[in-house]
């Protein structure tokens, strides 16, 4: 995960370090004191690394290109969150350490005084929601399922409160505690409370195209002023029809398949879980809430210096996609139909596993016919095994020159990544999104 070239970087790192910048000098860093200082800044560091990834939970449509795409903010989201956890327990330790050349007893009553001790059990209830929450979430339990992983998420807000408690009655530093617990508080209030009035947009679905017996497209028409996006991005998508089997109310991530600038927001939904599989068989005539755009996937302008991970326009364009993974594909494809991208060289590999389920090929290829800069290649696991280097570079020769986006199963994302890699192709050149709990 690349840390520079992006706007927000500098503001999350500055945020980040405020409280440490603060906490500095107020620490008796000489003498025997050292190890409590550090035990203290690491503490600092924990609950700094938990609020900003509070903060990054607000979920703004537009402005996560500044910190490099919603998936970049996810994974940054996730690492505070770990990194908060890992620093908690070292501080729990160091706490122990610092105290244990006096004497045994003066380390355990250092982290387990007397119940009067409050704010001290104050702290350790926030660290037992905060493993309540986090330890499933980094698969400490196997698979979780993503409602559960959202309602889990619930837990943030009295584990902050929490740590606040906790913080506030042992530290000389309030106002830095306040105000970023008010900006992260502000984030969640803004994503569970006021984003569903404010951000999602109604519109109507309507038609809904069968591409195979589990995978549809659906047409949606806004009630109303709707969103306007770019080839690659997506959006959360949150039906309001009581009549399906699951899914009622529910927003899941899903990509924008047509063109920017249709009149018609179209989505492809493959059957995948109980929420998809009942999006599938909803009816025309429905209401849908959109909340969107996110994701910079074929983004061809970034601030930054080179080598930040920025593709280079002019540069040709290798896509590889498989399942589902087609839809961001089908969206730049229908690009090229009506925008100046048609000048761009783009070598299309559709990887299914065999013919009826390469859903939008036939589309796919009128579209290649009438662009003499856009190629399509279909290619059928079930007759020809997984795609080689052999096979790229017959279709393709020049594929390792060229500026790559992968799509599709997380095996496929793997198998194809080493291939690239082991042809020299660099990280930097090499494109993918992810939508695992985002």
């Amino acid at each position: 995960m690349r840390l520079k070239g992006y706007p927000g970087d500098g503001l999350l790192l500055g945020v980040f370090l405020l409280p440490v910048i603060v906490a500095t000098p107020g620490l008796p860093w000489g003498g025997q004191g050292w190890l409590y200082s550090v035990a203290e800044m690491v503490g600092v560091l924990a609950l700094s690394a938990f609020l900003v990834a509070g903060m990054l939970s607000a979920r703004i449509p537009g402005m996560d290109p500044w910190f490099g795409g919603l998936v970049r903010v996810w994974t940054i989201h996730r690492w505070l969150g770990f990194s908060a956890f890992m620093l908690v327990m070292a501080h729990v330790l160091l706490l122990a350490f610092a105290t244990l050349s006096f004497s045994i007893g003066r380390s355990i009553e250092t982290l387990f005084p007397p119940l009067s001790h409050w704010e001290v059990w104050a702290g350790w209830a926030a660290f037992v929601t905060m493993l309540i929450f986090i330890a499933p979430t980094l698969g400490f339990f196997g698979p979780l399922h993503y409602q559960h992983w959202k309602r889990l998420h619930l837990l943030s807000v009295p584990t902050l409160a929490l740590a606040l408690v906790h913080t506030l009655m042992l530290s000389s530093m309030a106002w830095v505690w306040w105000l970023l617990s008010a900006l992260a508080l502000a984030a969640v209030a803004w994503r569970k409370v006021l984003s569903p009035w404010l951000a999602r947009k109604p519109y109507v679905v309507e038609g809904v195209d069968s591409l195979a017996r589990d995978v549809v497209e659906l047409r949606l028409r806004p009630r109303g002023k709707g969103i306007r996006w770019q080839a690659g991005q997506f959006v959360y998508l949150t039906p309001m029809d009581r009549s399906l089997a699951a899914g009622y109310r529910e927003e899941h991530p899903y990509t924008i398949s047509s063109a920017a600038g249709d009149d018609e927001l179209r989505i492809g939904v493959k059957a995948v879980g109980d929420a998809t599989g009942a999006l599938v068989h909803i009816k025309p005539g429905a209401e849908v809430r959109i909340e969107g755009p996110y994701g910079t996937f074929f983004e061809t302008t970034r601030l930054g210096r080179p080598g930040s991970g920025a593709p280079e326009p002019q540069r040709k364009q290798l896509w590889l996609a498989g399942g589902i993974g087609i839809t961001p594909f089908v969206s730049g494809a229908r690009d090229k139909m009506t925008c100046a991208a048609a000048g761009r060289d783009v070598c299309l590999f559709y990887l299914a596993n065999r013919p009826e389920r390469a859903y939008y090929l036939d589309e796919l290829v009128r579209i290649a016919e009438a662009c003499d800069t856009f190629t399509v290649h279909a290619h059928y696991m079930n007759e020809n095994g997984v795609i080689t280097r052999d096979y790229l570079a017959r279709h393709c020769p020049d594929f390792a020159e060229r500026e790559v986006y992968l799509c599709g199963p997380p095996g496929m994302i793997t198998h194809l990544r080493t291939l690239l890699r082991h042809e020299g192709v660099p990280a930097h050149r090499i494109h993918t999104e992810a939508f695992d709990f985002l």
